[in-house]
C-alpha cells in the first residue's frame, strides 16, 4: 500500500557550496643567474663566476591570496642570493644553497624551501653544468 502526500513535494535544494579554499601555494625563481666568489680551487679565490640558481618555497597557504602579504614577494629570493654574493668568497655551493634555504626560511610563511644551484663553469669542458640541491622545512 503507497501512501499518497496531499501536496507536492519539492526536491531538496542541493548545500550551498562553499568557495575553494588554497591547497598548496608555491613562489619560485626560476634560472636566476647571480655571479659570485665560490670554489675551492686556487683560481676560483679572487674572481667571480656564474651561478645559475633555482628557488621553490612552499607557502602555509592562505584562505585567499589578495595582497602581497598573503605570500613572498619573488624579488626576496634575489636580493637574499645577492646578499650572499656580496658577503663574500663562500667554498662550496652546498653551503652557498643552505645560506640561502635558511634565508627564506625566515620568512614567516615559508614553510619548506628547495634550492638548486647549479655552477656552469665547474666542468665545463665536460658537462654543462654541475650543482646541488637541498631542501630545507619547518
Amino acid at each position: 500500500m503507497s501512501a499518497t502526500l496531499p501536496f507536492p513535494v519539492p526536491p531538496a535544494e542541493p548545500a550551498p557550496r562553499s568557495a575553494p579554499s588554497i591547497a598548496a601555494l608555491k613562489v619560485f625563481v626560476r634560472a636566476l643567474r647571480i655571479e659570485a666568489e665560490i670554489g675551492v680551487n686556487a683560481d676560483e679565490y679572487g674572481r667571480r663566476q656564474p651561478l645559475i640558481i633555482d628557488v621553490e618555497l612552499d607557502l602555509a597557504p592562505p584562505e585567499r591570496c589578495e595582497h602581497i602579504a598573503d605570500t613572498v614577494n619573488y624579488e626576496a629570493v634575489v636580493q637574499q642570493a645577492r646578499a650572499l654574493a656580496d658577503a663574500g668568497h663562500v667554498k662550496l655551493i652546498e653551503t652557498f644553497a643552505q645560506r640561502l634555504a635558511e634565508a627564506m626560511l625566515t620568512e614567516p610563511l615559508v614553510e619548506r624551501v628547495r634550492v638548486r644551484i647549479e655552477k656552469p663553469q665547474a666542468l665545463a669542458a665536460h658537462a654543462q653544468a654541475a650543482g646541488v640541491e637541498i631542501t630545507l622545512a619547518r
